[in-house]
């Protein structure tokens, strides 16, 4: 069995981003080329200039190598951002830039699709490379803005 934080645990949502802790374990798939989609239809964040809410569908795409993102860390981590203030932009690309980093799988995108705010939605791209060939990219699956439903 492999260690984690979070898994079978009682877990507090983080105080920040900075201060959760993801939990990787072993990709029981390892030498396949497979993709691996996190939905997060809920995600909130607050304006840095405002303090107020913002709202997002978050769609995280990655193709796994050595590890994968344990599903529990993952959501606890998302939820850190409640409390957070940064700009649409920060929170979509520092997301990635994270996961990526610290999971180092062969391919990541993570699509923010923001609701509104002075009426005009948002949406922030962002991917760690080019997709390995072969690879199987759905699309995302969430409608340009017209309420998102």
């Amino acid at each position: 069995m492999v260690e984690t934080t979070h898994l079978g645990k009682s877990s507090a949502l983080p105080a920040s981003p900075d201060a959760a802790v993801l939990d990787y374990v072993p990709n029981p798939r390892r030498g396949a080329l497979y993709l691996v989609r996190f939905a997060a239809p809920e995600f909130t964040s607050l304006c840095p200039v405002t303090g107020q809410p913002d709202f997002a569908h978050l769609v995280i795409d990655y193709a796994p190598d050595a590890t994968i993102v344990e599903s529990k860390s993952l959501k606890l981590f998302l939820g850190s951002f409640r409390n957070h203030c940064g700009f649409h932009e920060d929170v979509t690309v520092g997301i990635g830039q994270r996961l990526a980093e610290e999971m180092k799988p062969k391919w990541l995108r993570v699509g923010g699709y923001w609701y509104p705010r002075g009426g005009m939605p948002i949406d922030v791209f962002w991917q760690s490379g080019p997709a390995p060939d072969g690879l199987w990219l759905p699309d995302q699956g969430v409608a340009p803005y017209r309420g998102r439903g």
